[in-house]
Order: C-alpha cells, then structure tokens, then sequence
C-alpha cells in the first residue's frame, strides 16, 4: 500500500499551474517561433488571440492589445509569419501559451508588407487618382509648413523661400515626425489648418508637409492611414515632401504633388525671383522694341499721308467739287429746258390729232349725231320707232324730235 504523502508536499491545481508558469516564463524569457496562423479572433477588448501550427504541432498565442497596437501590417488567416514572445500557462486552464510581443511576416519585412496593404487598400478607394489632385498656386502669398520646428528640413525650407520667393508669408506648424502619436499630429495639423482657412481665420494657398530623410521607420508616420485620410480631405492643396528621391511614402502618393525632398518642394511651389525679375525685364524690353517700331511704322505713315494733295491743299478738292456741281447745273437745266420744249412739240401734236379725231371736229363740219330715248347711237331705221323721241347733236346745241314714220 502507498505511503500517504505528507500534505505540506500536496499541491493545489491552482498552486501547480502558478509554479509551472513561473518556472517556464524563467526558463524561456523570450524565443522566436515560426508557422502559420490557423485560427484568429479579435476580441472587443482589443487582444487578438490566434493559433500556430507547423506540420506536427500547434500552439495557443496570445497577443495583448498593448502589442498589437504596434503591429503595423494586417496579418490574416493562411498567413506564414515570425513571432517573438514568452512563454507561459494561463492558470485558469493549465493551458500552455504564447505571449506575442512581436510580430512579423515571413520571408518579407512588416514595414514593407503594411506598406503594400495600405497602398492597395487606399488605390481601391481612389485616393491616388489624379482626378482629386488639386493644382498649385503660381504665386504663392501665403504659405503652411507642417514638419518638425527643430528639423534641418524646415530650415533649408526658410532659406530657400527667402532667397527665391520672399513676398510669401510662411506659417510654421510645429509637429512631431516621428515616434508614437507623430501621424495623428501631423493629421491633426492638416485638419486644423482646413478649419481654419474655412472659418476665415487664416488665408493658406497651399501646405508642405514633411521632414528630411531617415530610416523607413523613422518616415513611418507618413505612411500612417490617418495622415493619408487627412491629406486626401484637406482643400488646401497639399505638396508632400518626406525624405530624399528614393524614399516614396503614402503621403507621396496621395498628396497633390510630390516634391523629392522638403527642398525641392520650395523650388517646386515658388518662382525665382532673380528669374522672373529677369523675363520681366526681357519682356519690358521686348514690349519697348515693339512700341518704338510701331511709333515709327505710325509717324512713316503719318508722313505718307501728309505728302498727299488732299492734306497738302485740302481746298482744292472742295473746288474742283463745286466746279463739277456748277457743270452738273448747267447741263441738268439744259437738259431740262429741252426736254420741255420736246414735250411741248409732242404735245401740239398729239393735241391735233385728237382734234381731228374729236367727234366735235365732225360736227363742225356740218355732221350730226342722233340717239334715240334710251341714249343709244341712231345708225339703222330699224332703231327707233314711230312716235320715239329722239335727240339730235349739232355742233352748237341739241335738236329733240318725234319720229312721225320710217321709210
């Protein structure tokens, strides 16, 4: 029979699991694990919990929510990824676990594949059509720098205005770059700058947002979806300056025009004033030159017009005018008397033919004209009839007489 053990040896469940975890979390304070990740849950508290599981074996992990904040890329069911934790045993099940504090993609960099996520998503949504991109002023008044106020880029940036374009008021937004908190920082400041030009508190014609170079940790919170969301919504058109040319962030991408370092972006946004006060001085000139050959285009025909008989003896087209309107006279009344006498000719004659033709003429001569009652022309016996009165016209008067027979 088995010796009773003594109970100052005998463990509790709970007892158990507290000592199996302390000496596992000592013995394993940190190891790195690959596989696949077979299952996932989000929980509302903010911890996601997933399982890992390789060809022969799986194992429970845990990733706390203070981790996973820190988590830049999306990783999914399927997904072969690294992760670094502790072991450890929840002591309400005896269950062996792993606790995450670090998690990565396997076979690429995090950094690189949040990147390659965050761009898809953000094309999906149209925020890099260039249909949204907004145009730059020409002559930019009034400026907004939204960078670091302790950067080398914000001091090129000062530098360069003032040598090239120093007539535009600069407005400097002091924000953080980088670190924890620097993407809503800067998010915030492009949002605030929006509401207050909307407001009408401050007149901004366009912003520069950015910093100089550095790691691609270091231009992270330029590739943070709240500082892309912010640029996309900002109505102050937006020129995105990060790093140097080889560095291409999210901000790049969605901003109204990408400058290839915080200098460029000065270049870019402003004329040179030694330049432009240049081409205007070539332009006064050419405009000069232009002016002085029509000046003497305008006085060679001035000269032209002055050497003409009209303007040297202005008169004598006015005489030689009336000489013609006197001949003019003389020939219409001429014309006019002959035409008169004409008429008068033609008129004598036609007069005398008329008259020869006048039924009065014939009466004159010893003819008459009878009609009977009803006024009609007597020219047959057979027209009137006994007892009819009748009328005959003479020359000097009328005859009426009463027919007594026809033969």
């Amino acid at each position: 029979m088995a010796a009773t053990p003594d109970p100052a040896e005998v463990l509790s469940v709970s007892a158990l699991n507290r000592l199996a975890k302390a000496n596992l979390e000592m013995a394993f304070p940190a190891v790195w694990v690959s596989g696949e990740i077979t299952k996932l849950t989000r929980a509302a508290s903010g911890h996601a919990y997933l399982t890992l599981k390789d060809e022969s074996a799986a194992i429970n992990t845990t990733i706390w929510k203070s981790a996973l904040s820190r988590i830049k890329f999306d990783f999914k069911l399927g997904m072969e990824v690294l992760v670094r934790g502790k072991l450890s045993i929840y002591e309400g099940r005896g269950e062996y676990q792993l606790n995450v504090d670090q998690l990565l993609p396997k076979g690429i960099g995090a950094l690189d594949l949040a990147f390659q996520q965050l761009k898809e998503k953000l094309e999906g949504k149209g925020y890099f059509d260039p249909r949204h991109k907004q145009p730059l002023p020409r002559f930019p008044r009034s400026i907004a720098l939204v960078t670091s106020p302790s950067g080398a880029a914000i001091r090129d940036m000062l530098e360069i205005l003032a040598r090239r374009w120093p007539v535009a008021q600069v407005l400097v937004v002091p924000v953080r770059v980088q670190g924890e908190g620097a993407a809503n920082e800067i998010a915030a400041a492009i949002r605030q700058l929006n509401q207050l030009q909307l407001a009408g508190s401050i007149r901004i014609e366009t912003m520069i947002v950015g910093r100089g170079g550095g790691s691609i940790e270091d231009l992270w919170a330029f590739n943070e979806e709240v500082v892309a969301d912010a640029i996309f919504a900002s109505r102050i058109p937006v020129i995105s300056a990060v790093g140097h040319e080889i560095d291409v962030t999210i901000s790049d991408l969605v901003a109204d025009h990408r400058a290839l370092t915080p200098s460029h972006a000065i270049t870019d946004l402003t004329p040179d004033r030694d330049e432009l006060n240049a081409a205007l001085g070539e332009l006064g000139n050419r405009l000069l030159e232009r002016l002085t050959r029509r000046i003497e285009m305008a006085r060679q025909r001035l000269d032209s017009l002055a050497d003409r008989r009209a303007f040297r003896s202005p008169l004598d087209r006015i005489r030689d005018g009336e000489r013609r309107l006197d001949e003019w006279d003389t020939r219409l009344q001429r014309a006019g008397v002959n035409r008169i006498d004409k008429g008068k000719l033609q008129l004598a004659a036609l007069s005398s033919r008329l008259e020869s033709l006048s039924p009065l003429g014939v009466l004159a001569r010893g003819y008459s004209l009878t009609q009977n009652s009803a006024g009609q022309v007597i020219r047959s016996k057979i027209h009137v009839s006994p007892g009819e009165l009748i009328t005959t016209r003479l020359a000097d008067g009328t005859i009426t007489s009463r027919v007594e027979q026809t033969e």
